[in-house]
């Protein structure tokens, strides 16, 4: 489901999720909403997974909507590590 290198975008509400997945989609950025991994946790249960090359145009386009996310994490194929954005 996340593949190395990957970024995973954490929300609290499932309100905020569909509307960042909406807007992204959108804009056509290569992005994918998937299940929360086991490994993180959220209130909310899905979550945005999108490619390392994505990373600055997602959050150029979340943070025009007001949509940052609550969490960011990078995947390295073993281990989730936090991200600042």
């Amino acid at each position: 489901m996340v593949r190395d290198n990957d970024l995973v975008a954490i929300f609290h509400s499932i309100h905020r999720v569909m509307k960042a997945e909406k807007v992204l989609k959108l804009e056509g950025a290569d992005i994918l909403l998937i299940p929360v991994p086991r490994q993180l946790t959220s209130d909310c249960g899905l979550a945005i997974r999108y490619p390392e090359p994505e990373r600055s145009r997602v959050l150029q386009v979340l943070r025009r909507e007001d949509l940052l996310p609550a969490e960011l994490y990078s995947y390295d194929g073993k281990e989730f590590r936090r991200e600042e954005f």
